[in-house]
């Protein structure tokens, strides 16, 4: 395999359909990747109560990761990465510090949990404060729904 600026990508994944989403997105690169992080934020509220039971959202977790693993099970090699915290683009950006990824990459959402992760000022976020480039993975016509 040769060096590529994706070698070790870390990746975003918010819920199930996501998960299979950006799958299907990674399938035209997943051949320049050797380790994926596949990175999952239980987002926590200052001062309110969780959106949802803990355990419920440590479950959802684990379905994102087995969607993955299951989708690319030759390679490339797939972590789990768990975070929990109150601002997502600085749990993705410390992820990739902390596992001393290449790459950040994401599939372009149309809604979702991530929405703010990954349009408008979030997204300018994500590129402007990551030390790593900033991929962003795309696939016309797969829609998962």
């Amino acid at each position: 395999m040769t060096d590529s600026i994706t070698t070790h990508t870390v990746v975003p994944i918010a819920t199930e359909d996501d998960a299979r989403a950006t799958c299907d997105a990674l399938e035209d690169a997943v051949e320049e990747i050797e380790t994926l992080t596949v990175v999952h934020v239980i987002e926590k509220t200052e001062g309110y109560p969780d959106k949802a039971p803990f355990e419920a959202r440590r479950e959802q977790a684990e379905r994102i990761f087995s969607i993955v693993e299951e989708r690319f099970p030759d390679g490339p090699a797939i972590r789990r990465e768990l975070r929990y915290g109150t601002d997502v683009v600085d749990e993705v950006v410390a992820a990739a510090a902390d596992v001393d990824a290449t790459a950040i990459g994401f599939r372009p959402r149309p809604g979702g949990r991530l929405r703010r992760l990954l349009s408008g000022s979030d997204s300018y976020r994500l590129i402007t404060e990551s030390e790593r480039p900033v991929v962003v993975f795309s696939r016309l016509g797969s829609q998962t729904t």
